[in-house]
C-alpha cells in the first residue's frame, strides 16, 4: 500500500505522521546490510503525489542495501526530544527502486536534488504512533495494511 492509501484509510494518523517528519529535514532510516545486520543512515524524505519517496546519492550503502533487500523501518527525527508534539512515528516497508524516467522527472522538479542519484518510492507494511496522553498514558497506535489503527493505552 501506497502512501496515498494509507492517507485515504487513516487520514488523522497520516496527518500526524506527515507533521512530525516536516517537523525536520533529517531522520533516520534502516536498512540490512548483506549480513543481515542492521545500517542506519541518515536520510531526508517527501511526500508528493501520494508517495512517501527516499532519495539517495548513488551507490551510497544504503541504496545498496535497499536494492539487494527491499525492507526498511524510518524513524522521524525527535529533535532534542522535548517538543515531541505528535508523538514518536515510525514507518516500515518496501523500498522499490524507481526508473520511470516521468516519474524521476517529477521529484526532481519537485525536489531538485543533486544528479545523479537513486530514487525509491515505498509500500508501507507498518505505520506507528507512540505519544503521551494527558500526561498519563502511553498511547501507541499501530497500523497495518487492511487493518484498522489499533490504540494501545497503558498507565
Amino acid at each position: 500500500m501506497n502512501w496515498a492509501a494509507f492517507s485515504s484509510a487513516e487520514p488523522d494518523l497520516a496527518k500526524t505522521v506527515e507533521e512530525r517528519f516536516g517537523a525536520y529535514t533529517h531522520h533516520v532510516l534502516a536498512t540490512l546490510r548483506a549480513d543481515g545486520s542492521p545500517r542506519t543512515t541518515g536520510l531526508e524524505v517527501r511526500f508528493l503525489n501520494g508517495e512517501l519517496w527516499l532519495g539517495m546519492m548513488p551507490d551510497s550503502l544504503k541504496a545498496l542495501d535497499l536494492r539487494r533487500d527491499p525492507r526498511f523501518a524510518l524513524q522521524a527525527n525527535p529533535g532534542d526530544g522535548t517538543g515531541m508534539g505528535g508523538g514518536d512515528v515510525r514507518i516500515s516497508g518496501r523500498a522499490i527502486e524507481v526508473d520511470d524516467p516521468q516519474a524521476r522527472a517529477g521529484y526532481v522538479e519537485e525536489v531538485g536534488p543533486p544528479q545523479p542519484f537513486h530514487l525509491f518510492r515505498t509500500e508501507l507494511t507498518e505505520v506507528v504512533r507512540t505519544c503521551v496522553e494527558d500526561d498519563t498514558y502511553l498511547v501507541v497506535q499501530v497500523w497495518k495494511p487492511s487493518e484498522p489503527v489499533r490504540t494501545l493505552r497503558r498507565t
